[in-house]
């Protein structure tokens, strides 16, 4: 039971020792390659869920699985404080050079290089923070507009024109999708459509919170049509288990049955709260198996490292009366809850609290759920405020 031998690694997009679960999403996203590269459309792809579900590391291994296929990849994180044009005019520059290593593909590589370069000198007026390397001079009206929408479309289109002359896909994947801002996400569903029609090798697989359905539809009124969406939740039992007892199992170490099933309740069997609880379990005790004493004895470190490192973090980013609403909302349970029992919780107008309720879904704490209510995005967050609040009188006073 050394701590240098513990398998189980809880961080932000760490990769777990054992992928459980996503079997079917893997494969998904390598039928839609494979279709790709027949020449086939094939639709984006969405994973939409909570925090702690293990969108980033799922991504992640999607990439890899991608270009494990023969795709070539380009990973982006949608930056808050960065544009798209910034971000994604460095990472589509490595995938035409590497494109540009099949010699049926230069000339379209080429092309795709002198649209690049439209596309900055066009667009970095508005957009100050794109800052990249241009390999040949801009052509005259290729991408070099000033309008985010038409030099996009045209950038993805050359771009996805050189990956068919390389017999390649062009896949993008963009974590936190849901902190795009409309005007940029608009140009580039806008660009991806144009790339499906022209049926072009080009697939965005996308990663982001559960108002990010709402965005996309909002951003543009067809592209409820160009994605798949899968929810991206917690781990069966099944696979919940297999995710503590398999990474213990090849350090040699077992677990009792009453431990185990200990693990995946108190986890609730999300991929980062299960890599937490078998952390401290496995630090707890002093000799294989673990036992269900052992979990007992963890939990004090475990919701300790939960509040410190992972809810405290999202916590600290409130202002008072968004922790109030917050608190009143955990008050009531998991959710999702209406404004109008919030504010009656509350004792107040329900219309003098939608400021603040609008504020939280902006932060990304909340999300409306379809029936016109609101829950939170990161799960077992009420119980967290009842811990960090304990006095719920703090909700109805004033600033």
């Amino acid at each position: 039971m050394q701590i240098t031998h513990n398998p189980f690694n809880p961080g932000a997009g760490t990769p777990p020792p054992t992928l459980s679960g996503r079997d079917d999403v893997r494969e998904n996203l390598h039928n839609c390659i494979a279709r790709l590269l027949l020449g086939r459309h094939a639709n984006g792809q969405l994973l939409i869920g909570l925090r702690g579900v293990g969108k980033t590391v799922l991504l992640e291994r999607l990439v890899h699985d991608a270009e494990q296929q023969g795709a070539i990849t380009v990973h982006l994180e949608a930056p808050e404080f960065r544009s798209l044009p910034a971000s994604l005019a460095k990472a589509l520059r490595l995938a035409l050079l590497r494109m540009n290593r099949i010699q049926s593909a230069k000339d379209a590589v080429i092309r795709g290089l002198r649209a690049l370069a439209g596309f900055v000198s066009g667009l970095k007026l508005i957009y100050h923070d794109i800052e990249v390397g241009l390999d040949y001079s801009p052509e005259p009206g290729l991408a070099d507009s000033g309008d985010l929408e038409t030099d996009l479309r045209a950038l993805l289109v050359e771009a996805g024109h050189a990956a068919r002359s390389a017999k390649t896909v062009l896949a993008i994947f963009i974590d936190e999708l849901q902190c795009m801002p409309k005007r940029e996400m608009a140009a580039m569903l806008y660009a991806l459509h144009r790339c499906a029609q022209l049926q072009l090798p080009v697939i965005l697989i996308g990663a982001g919170l559960p108002q990010l359905r709402r965005q996309i539809g909002d951003a543009k009124s067809y592209a409820e049509r160009m994605f798949e969406c899968t929810t991206i939740g917690p781990l069966s039992d099944v696979d919940a288990r297999k995710a503590i007892t398999t990474p213990a199992a090849q350090e040699g170490v077992t677990l009792t049955p009453d431990a185990l099933d200990a693990i995946v309740e108190h986890a609730g069997a999300y991929p980062y709260f299960l890599q937490q609880w078998g952390r401290h379990a496995w630090s707890a005790a002093s000799a294989s198996p673990i036992t269900v004493d052992d979990v007992r004895n963890a939990a004090p470190a475990t919701i300790d490292a939960l509040d410190n490192n992972f809810f405290l973090f999202r916590f600290d980013r409130l202002t008072l009366p968004e922790r109030r609403y917050l608190r009143a909302m955990a008050e009531l349970g998991a959710g999702p809850h209406y404004s109008d029992v919030v504010a009656a919780e509350m004792g107040k107008p329900v219309e003098t609290l939608e400021p603040v309720r609008n504020d939280l879904i902006s932060k990304g704490m909340l999300y409306s759920a379809p029936q016109g209510d609101a829950a939170f995005t990161v799960p077992r967050f009420h119980e967290f405020l009842k811990r960090v609040m304990p006095d719920l009188r703090l909700c109805a006073t004033t600033e």
